[in-house]
């Protein structure tokens, strides 16, 4: 019974620590939607303690207050109608580490490309971040570029470079930690057994002399 539960709290603890880590990567690395810009504009939002921690610090975007800000957004749709709202922030050097500092340039260049159902300007927009409408959580647009069509192939170079880094330092941290399990705790663990086993054997050595000497007493 022992055994299985410290199996299962060990499985339990990975499979959170990976789903932290997966959930960290998918907020953070910069994703890419290709849709078409409906509208742009200014809008004063409630920044509380249940969503700040989804929005740029205060002195790094255009922060009205502690709680209120006046945040640009763009109105979005892709190609097969469905919409997508993003914020357009400045993160300056804080995390996420996209050291963004020209969201009035974005906000123009995004209303340059806005269209219409009939006449449609696709876009690229690169961003981060998550839409959780229940949090009024928005992703922040990083770029914006024309597309050469709804069906445009993006390869995300980047994210492809940080998963492979990652990799990397994953498996040089395997190999070190067997390595020093090997050449540092094995040796200790069986310095230790070889002692303990002295012990017990001097133990039994004495606990044998002192029941003979009380037999021959006898």
């Amino acid at each position: 019974m022992g055994g299985k539960f410290w199996t299962y709290a060990k499985w339990t603890l990975r499979i959170v620590l990976f789903l932290f880590v997966a959930g960290f990567l998918h907020y953070t690395l910069p994703q890419h939607d290709i849709v078409r810009i409906t509208n742009t504009y200014n809008r004063l939002t409630t920044v509380g303690t249940e969503n700040s921690w989804a929005y740029s610090s205060p002195d790094s975007g255009t922060a009205e207050g502690t709680t209120t800000r006046d945040i640009r957004f763009v109105d979005t749709a892709f190609p097969d109608g469905k919409v997508m709202v993003y914020r357009n922030e400045d993160t300056g050097w804080v995390w996420p580490p996209y050291f963004k500092y020209d969201s009035s340039n974005l906000q123009a260049e995004a209303a340059n490309l806005k269209s219409d159902a009939a006449n449609p300007k696709w876009v690229v927009v690169t961003h981060y971040g998550w839409r959780l409408p229940i949090l009024s959580i928005y992703p922040n647009a990083v770029a914006v570029r024309e597309a050469s069509g709804p069906d445009e192939q993006i390869i995300p170079w980047v994210n492809i470079v940080v998963l492979a880094l990652l990799l990397f330092v994953v498996v040089m941290i395997r190999r070190m930690w067997a390595q020093f399990w090997e050449r540092t705790v094995e040796p200790a663990a069986a310095n230790v057994e070889e002692a303990w086993d002295g012990v017990e054997n001097r133990a039994g050595g004495l606990w044998g002399r002192i029941k003979g000497w009380f037999s021959h007493k006898k």
